[in-house]
């Protein structure tokens, strides 16, 4: 393996030729053709490499769309994925060297790109984007907090439901017959930033890192996180936003590799654990245009007019917004006034109680971005980051102002000064109604498309809001059984 890990990204696959170089190069005689799905999880299949020619990039590869989720449609189920070369990697984790492509979905009818594909959308961004002339690169850099725990356990039917996590890093587990528990265990909220021996998971953290790196994926930092029991965060330096997209695919399919390859399991769900800190994705962005910097100047925190008005737009439209970038019911365990997400739609330098801050880190005009803290790693990266982009434009092609900052600890603010401070939904239903209500800002340039707004709202209702909201809660049983 060691003669191949630095050749895992081709120098230069532009052309079909240079893939099948590159397959040849690294001794590969399988593909793997991946595509992302509308919820944002990888889907796949494998072909020998000699199915593979130069006509297999235009005419593509035909499979059943009709058991892909949210593409269920049973009676336009044919579908073609049609492989981008530029996308080629040495897969770090089939047993026999094999180089994964990704793929862009069409309509083998009408030889059109598949609305509902994510991965279509944000190349509708980018077009759309450079299209205004207001800019033509969104960065983004966004930042992945996730769990690693040793086990999980879960079941929900007619007449149990019940969940159990387990990890030696528990706080939970000071008391446990370790033989010899040492009893280096994060507290609650006590995970921070901590060295070994307390900080158990610096090696297989760096693992992972050591595998995005071998796929072309540049990573900033890496590090325990808040939480116990295995919180950790990697961060990846900032990219365009669709080669972004690309690789929040790869990082989600790398850690969760790498921790089972160690007997270990990976959660981006949100809010795995009670009464500690849930995983976020804080997601920086920046404008620029001929190679600078559109988001720095001279008004508040060191931003341009540009930037207030960006804000202004994510603003408006967080509620809509945060039907993609916060996606699930847990998402909105998280985001509770008091805790530690950022529910208050305002901005601030510094401020990380506000939904955007804008980091002061550096003076650099280069470095001046956005944060938006709400998103959470749940979410579809192509969706959310587009989403994002959307709303930005929208605010500053209609310069929507986003009144004065909040430079004060909003959680400690008495009532008074905070009513007229508006909060993220309470719920996934909430977001979802918003997203109903307000989506032609997405729509704009064709980049999401009626029957995807359609089918993520019909999806989110019925098999997340209502089944959720069908099922009793064990806590119900604490509550009320003896009513």
């Amino acid at each position: 393996m060691s003669g191949i890990q630095n050749i895992s990204v081709p120098d230069r696959a532009s052309t079909p030729k240079d893939f099948l170089d590159y397959c040849r190069q690294v001794g590969a005689e399988m593909v793997d053709l991946k595509f992302c799905d509308m919820l944002g999880t990888w889907q796949h299949c494998s072909y020998p490499v000699g199915e593979f020619n130069e006509s297999t990039f235009k005419d593509g590869l035909g499979f059943d769309g009709s058991s892909i989720r949210g593409w269920q449609e049973v009676n336009v189920s044919d579908m073609l994925a049609i492989p981008q070369v530029e996308t080629a990697r040495l897969d770090p984790f089939f047993r026999e060297p094999t180089v994964s492509v990704l793929a862009d979905i069409f309509d083998p009818m009408t030889r059109q790109e598949y609305s509902k594909d994510p991965r279509h959308v944000a190349k509708q961004a980018v077009k759309y984007l450079q299209s205004t002339g207001i800019a033509d690169t969104c960065f983004i850099g966004p930042e992945l907090e996730f769990f690693i725990f040793d086990e999980v356990r879960y079941e929900q039917n007619q007449h149990r439901g019940m969940y159990e996590i387990d990890s030696v890093e528990g706080a939970w587990n000071t008391a446990r017959f370790e033989e010899p528990n040492l009893g280096y265990k994060p507290s609650f909220k006590g995970g921070y930033f901590p060295v070994s021996p307390t900080d158990t998971y610096h090696d297989l953290r760096g693992e992972m890192v050591y595998e995005m790196m071998k796929v072309g994926i540049e990573v900033e930092a890496h590090h325990h996180e808040v939480g116990t029991a295995g919180q950790s965060e990697i961060d990846m330096r900032f990219k365009p936003l669709l080669e972004m997209g690309d690789q929040m695919m790869w990082f989600k399919y790398i850690a969760r590799n790498v921790a089972k390859r160690a007997g270990k399991t990976v959660t981006f769900m949100p809010k795995p654990i009670f009464q500690d800190n849930g995983s976020g994705m804080h997601t920086h962005v920046s404008l620029w245009k001929d190679g600078k910097p559109m988001f720095a100047g001279g008004e508040y925190a060191g931003l341009s007019e540009m930037a207030l008005y960006a804000i202004g737009g994510l603003l408006k439209h967080a509620h809509a917004v945060l039907a993609f970038a916060a996606p699930t019911t847990n998402s909105y365990r998280r985001l509770v006034p008091g805790y530690e997400a950022p529910v208050n739609l305002a901005y601030s330098s510094r401020n990380r109680s506000a939904a955007i801050r804008i980091p002061t880190y550096s003076e650099s005009p280069k470095a001046k971005r956005l944060e938006f803290r709400c998103p959470d790693p749940s979410c579809c990266g192509y969706l959310t980051f587009s989403a994002i982009l959307m709303a930005m434009l929208d605010g500053i092609k209609n310069k929507i102002h986003p009144g004065k900052p909040m430079d004060k600890n909003i959680y400690a603010l008495p009532p008074e000064e905070r009513k007229d401070i508006r909060n993220t939904p309470a719920s996934l239903g909430e977001a979802i109604d918003a997203l109903r209500k307000d989506h032609a800002f997405l729509m704009e340039g064709g980049v999401f498309s009626e029957d995807l707004i359609a089918a993520w709202v019909e999806w989110k209702e019925t098999k997340e809001v209502d089944e959720l909201r069908l099922r009793p809660h064990p806590h119900e049983f604490f509550l009320y059984y003896d009513a």
